[in-house]
């Protein structure tokens, strides 16, 4: 018994001889004028006879069902396999929808030892590995995923068996681009391969959140926490910090991923079309509605609504939200029949909800509603520390804008720094994409840097932030002699009390007769000659 034993013990140790022989044979099986499903039922058997991985499937992302849908699977019964024509993965959800969120490979060594396994065939052994792999396709968007398990726990086998597998995948992708039927040849139709390549990316939506920062690690977490669930978010943070991208991040990065992300800000429309905004109106319902209308419920069935500004509704707005949010139901304007709808709320305010309560100016019922979880978006006077991240990452997105290359010397990055940004980064934005307009080399030094104007010229020139005082560095030229400019008036005044020349000027401004001049054109001053 013990010899027999090790015979078969060695019969399914994965070498580079069963892996030559398994790709012959699968090559063979892909030049044969089969379909598609035969083609991906033979490789699947190859895999289980030649390269000693059982249980392989092959599953495909439906554009039509938001999913992953098993396209092939082997050892199962007729029992199973009809089973399986049921059984749907969304985009990051088990094992299946995280190589297709994450493009890359997933190998486990035991089953067991991780959750995210959810076997809704009833079909794997939970002591030996599984091998997942993306089916590459166009546009860096995986086609689907190729799954199987090792006959036998070969730990330092791992490795090659994924590199085999991820071979077999790239010959499935040519086998559905080429041999695929009608459903399979949609997979991925062209207006919606943005949809599936955002969904696709785990970093999605938070692509333009940058920052490494404490506070901002912590909004991170808190992102990929709460995606995964249903949960209703309240996102709270002054103008400019970004509430619209969390909820994006959110959207983007939790299984409703594939379905409607809708926008509706709260304050856009009188409460006269509140209600037909929100809920749809029936044809005739009133003057002007020739045509049924869905309205934004409606419309994010499915997925996620966000509701910009909520702190500024009106009362009638909060009566409406709230009958929903405890139903899940409506009726259009006009209409009889009561609609279910499944949609996930997000909100957002820069008001304090909690003195709005008081004020009996918000329901109360509603804030509770609202606030299950609430995440908090610092200002970007709080995280310092992120603005030269935040300076490069715009730089760039106005250079590709621009068709051009730009660069932010570190005396401006310095002095972005010193600001305390009251707009956030809504105002950092505009500052640099004025500071980039006037820039003819592509060069944007502190001397074209213009703030909004709210800070006080002393203030800003002489309390930097505490971190700065530390890290600053201490040989950047010109640095006790350069200050931005409080405003237009304040350049007139010192020019008009220096006579209009403009040395006189820049000593009065403690400024370079450089800088000086520079404003003067970008002001648009007319020089008076005196």
């Amino acid at each position: 018994m013990n010899h027999l034993a090790t015979a078969d013990h060695v019969s399914r140790s994965f070498g580079l001889a069963q892996q030559s022989a398994a790709l012959h044979k699968i090559s063979v099986a892909l030049s044969r004028s089969l379909g598609m499903e035969q083609t991906l039922q033979s490789i699947l058997r190859i895999l289980h006879e030649h390269a000693y991985m059982q249980n392989g499937m092959v599953s495909l992302f439906v554009q039509s069902r938001c999913a992953l849908c098993i396209a092939a699977l082997n050892g199962a019964d007729a029992e199973m396999m009809k089973r399986s024509k049921t059984v749907r993965y969304r985009i990051g959800e088990g094992i299946l929808g995280a190589v297709m969120s994450q493009q890359r490979s997933l190998v486990l060594p035991r089953i067991s030892d991780d959750p995210r396994f959810l076997d809704r065939l009833n079909l794997y052994d939970y002591s030996l590995p599984f091998i997942c792999v993306p089916i590459p396709g166009p546009n860096g968007v995986p086609l689907g995923v190729l799954c199987a398990q090792p006959m036998e726990l070969h730990e330092d086998q791992l490795p090659a068996s994924t590199r085999f597998l991820e071979i077999a995948a790239n010959l499935i992708c040519q086998t559905v681009r080429l041999t695929g039927d009608a459903d399979v040849e949609r997979l991925i139709p062209e207006q919606s391969r943005d949809t599936l390549r955002r969904a696709a990316n785990p970093r999605c939506g938070c692509a333009d959140m940058v920052g490494s920062s404490p506070s901002m690690r912590r909004i991170f977490d808190a992102i990929r926490q709460v995606a995964q669930w249903d949960t209703t978010v309240l996102v709270r943070g002054e103008s400019g910090t970004g509430k619209e991208l969390i909820a994006n991040a959110i959207h983007y990065n939790s299984p409703r991923s594939l379905a409607p992300f809708v926008k509706f800000n709260c304050v856009a429309l009188p409460d006269a079309l509140l209600e037909s905004e929100l809920f749809g109106h029936e044809k005739g319902a009133y003057t002007g509605a020739i045509r049924q209308h869905k309205g934004r419920f409606e419309l994010a069935d499915g997925g996620t609504l966000f509701l910009d500004e909520i702190g500024e509704s009106s009362a009638a707005f909060q009566a409406k939200l709230l009958r929903i949010l405890q139903e899940g139901e409506m009726e259009r304007v006009g209409g009889e029949t009561t609609i279910k709808v499944n949609v996930r709320i997000i909100a957002a305010t820069n008001r304090n909800l909690e003195a709005l309560v008081n004020a009996g100016h918000f329901r109360e019922d509603l804030y509770y509603r609202l606030n299950v979880m609430p995440i908090t978006l610092p200002p970007l006077r709080k995280r310092h520390e992120d603005i030269v991240e935040l300076a490069q990452f715009l730089i760039h997105k106005l250079a590709a804008r621009q068709g051009r290359e730009l660069h932010i010397s570190d005396g401006a990055l310095h002095l972005l720094q010193s600001y305390s940004w009251p707009g956030n980064v809504r105002e950092l934005e505009n500052c640099l994409e004025r500071a980039s307009v006037m820039s003819k080399d592509g060069l944007i030094d502190r001397d074209i840097i213009l703030f909004n104007h709210r800070e006080p010229q002393h203030q800003l020139a002489q309390t930097p932030p505490r971190h700065l005082a530390r890290s600053a560095p201490q040989d950047l030229p010109g640095d006790d002699d350069l200050h931005p400019m409080d405003s237009r008036q304040q350049l007139i005044a010192a020019l008009e009390k220096s006579g209009w020349v403009q040395a006189k000027a820049a000593r009065m401004l403690g400024m370079t007769p450089r800088q000086v001049a520079y404003r003067i054109q970008i002001l648009n001053i007319n020089m008076r000659r005196e």
